[in-house]
């Protein structure tokens, strides 16, 4: 299963790198590789699906991100892709179409945002007078 870097995510999802990084940073995402400070989190597709369908949550339907984190797992994770939420009250999501959908984005998001050099850029040698080759 390939892992994704967060601009590709953000760019497939048309989001901002600063709200991915903000959700990924206060929220515990299963599928959501976290290694020490300075190395980059990469993500599943799962992990993506699930992000997408907070966000059109939240956006769609004004749920607080953290409760919609927490119902996007289990649309996710449940077999029929629903969730009851009361009496009469079913949450359903499309999660075959939905995943078909971000994994076509993902392909060109992977394409149009390179991983960036880590570190810092190197440096332009100098020749005998000083000045740049």
């Amino acid at each position: 299963m390939p892992l994704y870097n967060c601009s590709s995510t953000a760019a497939a999802l048309g989001v901002s790198s600063k709200w991915l990084d903000n959700l990924l940073s206060h929220n515990n995402i299963d599928g959501v590789s976290r290694a020490r400070q300075g190395v980059s989190r990469r993500l599943s597709s799962d992990a993506i699906v699930t992000i997408a369908i907070a966000n059109q949550l939240n956006a769609a339907a004004s749920v607080p991100i953290g409760t919609a984190l927490q119902l996007a797992t289990q649309l996710v994770e449940t077999e029929n892709n629903m969730v009851q939420l009361g009496a009469g009250l079913t949450l359903s999501v499309d999660v075959a179409l939905l995943r078909s959908k971000v994994s076509a984005q993902l392909a060109q998001a992977v394409e149009l945002t390179p991983t960036p050099p880590r570190g810092r850029p190197r440096s332009i040698p100098e020749n005998r007078t000083g000045r740049p080759e």
